[in-house]
Formats: structure tokens, C-alpha cells, sequence
């Protein structure tokens, strides 16, 4: 299959830009609703985030679905994961979400869930792309499309959340930092924790259509951990625009990255014998990851990076939980797919367990040094494929002894190769990812 619209977050662009236009989203969304008609009776969740473009995107989209005879029910500003949700709640043959999640406002994407909550089927993907380059017939107007509006979205949401931890739990005595970004969780996140009964001290939850992800959330956490600092709060919580990612901040302000939160949450179903096989991550993971959970006779494999890869390998090997440095955690013992919210809980349900504060369960993961350097290229000859730079790599792989690795991997969007290299030693690996950097700059010259 081509993938020419469905890549691994959904189809993504910069407003104004082919593919993202209003006449897109228009034909696009009427090549959907003629594919899930197919099905049978067909009724679609749209939802987005806080973006001003959303607004002329969801009524384009909300066009084409219904002249294909598609009913529409529409949720507005909610986190992707809970579109997944209520795909299933409402038995829905698909939902949607437009979205471009940690990007700036000016970009805007769209990404498709089917009725349980997961990726479409290949098949239905490659049928739309196959009807987007058809033309666009409207149904006779018996057949037309309605559409409403779900008033109740964020309460069912928020019902969901908190039914991730269990009955009668409290977070009492707990004062936290929630940076919403802006974005499509400042409704329901500060509803949720302090539900559970948490002090909340919210920020960035204010969205005007143009701030989303404006050096706040999970992208840019100087704000967060000033807040944390100032408020002496135990934690700090910082989601990204769409609601699918997480990082966190401990009592002294120090970032607490996707991967430490993963192990966390890991290690915690490992001690009460719920972890059901092992721990998916990236090619990105940390080393100190695996070594942790290695520790632990844990296994762990490492995914493509993007959540799709995440989720196929769980799926694969029917795991439960695995995620990306970047805080996007898959919990499959709640949920179908990347949920901010719902890996926050986990991680407080941990710490309760263990008695513990952040700053002093996260150092049961000690990370290795990392050195990544981005090396520019023509668009020649791949440089990953010289006699040269796959002998230094093997080289310094070999050198490293099993306590470290080196990756190189080509950008998907621009001309750039990526040196990574890791391991115990920080001045070792520094100088490893700059000798390897030197050559492959020399070979693509």
C-alpha cells in the first residue's frame, strides 16, 4: 500500500499547503464516509484540538462525511485518546481527529480511528485513498448525512480516566503542576486529578486558537518546572496539544522523561504481577531502559519510532505496555492507544504503592549518556550505505562491549542523517558520535 495519506500520526501539513486545505478535508471526508458506508449504517466521531483552523477543517470534514451519507456526531476540543474512547462507547464505525498534536498552531493534520478504538484496517485506508481519486458524488438527499453534537464528551471522559485507577482512590495530600499546553486536555485533565482529590495548580489552559503548544506543554517544560519550583509542589504534569503525551517534573524541578515514566509504570504491574510479558520501545529508548528493565528479567524490544510501530508490537506479542522518550505510553490494560492522562494516573498509582516521591523512584533508572548530532546531506548516494561509515559503526558497536550502541537512521522529512550513540561513558560516547558524524559528512560530500 502506498501510505501516500495515512503515515504513522495520521496525515499531517502546514495549513494552506497541499494536502491540508479545506477542499482536502472536504474530499477527503467524503471519501470516508463512502468507505465506512460500506459497512453498513454509518455514523462518525469528529473531534480536535484547540487550533483556530480546526474550525474551518471540522466543518469541511463535517460537509463531506454527510454527502456521502455518513451521520456525524460532533465532540469538539478533546484529546485524541478520548476519541479512540468513545469510537467505542458510541459504537461508531470510525473516529476522527484533527489534530497536529506537539506542533504549532499553523500546522493541522487528521488521524483515524475505527470503532474499536484502533488503527483502520489497511484495507479501508487504501479504499480512501482509492476514492479520493475519484470524483466526488453527493448522495440523493434522502440519504444525506446528519449531524450532532455530543454535550456530554468530557464528562464520559473524564468518568473513563479515573475509572483507570481504582474505586475509591485518593490523591489526597498530593499537590501537583498540570501544564495543559493549551491544548485539547484543559477541559478535562485539572477535572480529573482533582476529582481524585489533588491540589491542582493549572497552567496554560487558556487557548485563544493561536497558542497552542506556545512554549508551553510537553515541548517546551521551563515554564513547568518553575511552576513546580515556585508553588513547592511534588510534581509536575505536562501534556502536549492533542492530550497523547506526557512528561513529567519532580519536587526539584528535573524533567522526567517518557522512558523513566515507562519504566515506572512498568516496574509497578511487574510487582503486582500484572505485567503480562514484556516492554516495548523505540529505536530512541534510552539504553539505560533496557538495562533497568533487564534488572528486573523484564524483556524489552525495540519498535520503529512512532506509536503506530509501538502498538503493532504489543499487539504482536499481546503485551501490555510500551511507549517512546517522547511521553507517548501505551497502557493496553486501559485503553487502545497513546493516553497522556491515563499514563499520568499510572505513574501517581505507583508512587502511591511504593511510598515514594518522583525524584526518588525515577532513580531506580539510571540513563546513559546519549549524543545525537544531526549531519546534513545531498540527496546523492545514501551515506548509511558506505563501505566506510558501516565499518566505524560496527567498529564502535563492537568496542562498546554490550554497554552501549550506536544508531544511525535517515530522517523522514528532511535531508539529515542522525548519529546516535550511547553508553556508560559520557566522554566516550561524545567522542564515538562526533568520529562517526565527521565521516559520514565526509562521505556525502
Amino acid at each position: 500500500m502506498s501510505k501516500k495519506y495515512f503515515g504513522t500520526d495520521g496525515i499531517r501539513g502546514r495549513v494552506g499547503e497541499y494536502p491540508i486545505t479545506p477542499d482536502f478535508m472536504l474530499k477527503l471526508g467524503w471519501a470516508a464516509g463512502m468507505a465506512f458506508r460500506k459497512m453498513g449504517a454509518c455514523k462518525v466521531l469528529v473531534g480536535k484540538d484547540t487550533r483556530i483552523s480546526g474550525y474551518m477543517f471540522e466543518s469541511a470534514l463535517e460537509a463531506g462525511l454527510t454527502s456521502a451519507g455518513a451521520d456525524v456526531m460532533l465532540l469538539g476540543p478533546m484529546p485524541t485518546p478520548a476519541i479512540a474512547y468513545l469510537s467505542r462507547t458510541f459504537q461508531a464505525e470510525a473516529g476522527i481527529v484533527i489534530s497536529a498534536s506537539h506542533n504549532p498552531h499553523d500546522d493541522n493534520g487528521i488521524k483515524f480511528f475505527s470503532g474499536q478504538g484502533t488503527k483502520l484496517p489497511d484495507e479501508l485506508e487504501l479504499m480512501i485513498e482509492e476514492l479520493l481519486d475519484t470524483p466526488m458524488t453527493v448522495v440523493e438527499s434522502s440519504k444525506i448525512g446528519k449531524v450532532s453534537r455530543i454535550n456530554d464528551a468530557s464528562g464520559r471522559y473524564i468518568e473513563f480516566c479515573k475509572s483507570s485507577v481504582p474505586t475509591g482512590t485518593s490523591f489526597s495530600g498530593l499537590k501537583i503542576v498540570i501544564d495543559c499546553a493549551h491544548g485539547a486536555t484543559y477541559k478535562v485533565a485539572p477535572s480529573v486529578f482533582r476529582e481524585l482529590g489533588a491540589e491542582v495548580v493549572v497552567l496554560s489552559a487558556q487557548p485563544n486558537g493561536l497558542n497552542i503548544n506556545d512554549n508551553c506543554g510537553s515541548t517546551h517544560m521551563g515554564q513547568l518546572q518553575a511552576a513546580v519550583l515556585a508553588e513547592h509542589a511534588d510534581l509536575g504534569i505536562a501534556f502536549d496539544g492533542d492530550g497523547d503525551r506526557v512528561l513529567m517534573v519532580d519536587h526539584t524541578g528535573t524533567i522526567v522523561d517518557g522512558d523513566e515514566l515507562l519504566f515506572i509504570i512498568a516496574r509497578d504491574l511487574h510487582e503486582r504481577g500484572k505485567l503480562q510479558g514484556g516492554v516495548v520501545g523505540t529505536l530512541m529508548s534510552n539504553l539505560g531502559l533496557e538495562l533497568a528493565l533487564a534488572e528486573l528479567s523484564i524483556p524489552f524490544i525495540r519498535a520503529n519510532v512512532g506509536d503506530r510501530y509501538v502498538i503493532a508490537e504489543l499487539l504482536e506479542r499481546n503485551w501490555l505496555v510500551g511507549g517512546e522518550n517522547s511521553g507517548h505510553i501505551v497502557c493496553f490494560n486501559h485503553t487502545t492507544t497513546g493516553d497522556a492522562i491515563i499514563a499520568a494516573l499510572q505513574v501517581l498509582m505507583a508512587l502511591r504503592a511504593r511510598n515514594e516521591g518522583l525524584a526518588q523512584t525515577r532513580q531506580a533508572l539510571r540513563k546513559c549518556p546519549q549524543v545525537l548530532i544531526n549531519v546534513r546531506f545531498g540527496g546523492g548516494e545514501n551515506p548509511l550505505e558506505h563501505p566506510a561509515v558501516k565499518e566505524a559503526s560496527a567498529r564502535v558497536t563492537q568496542a562498546m562491549a554490550g554497554r552501549g550502541r550506536v544508531l544511525l537512521r535517515k530522517s523522514g522529512t528532511e535531508p539529515l542523517v542522525r548519529v546516535m550513540v550511547e553508553g556508560e561513558d559520557e566522554t566516550q560516547v561524545r567522542s564515538y558520535a562526533e568520529e562517526l558524524a565527521k565521516l559520514v559528512s565526509e562521505v556525502s560530500a
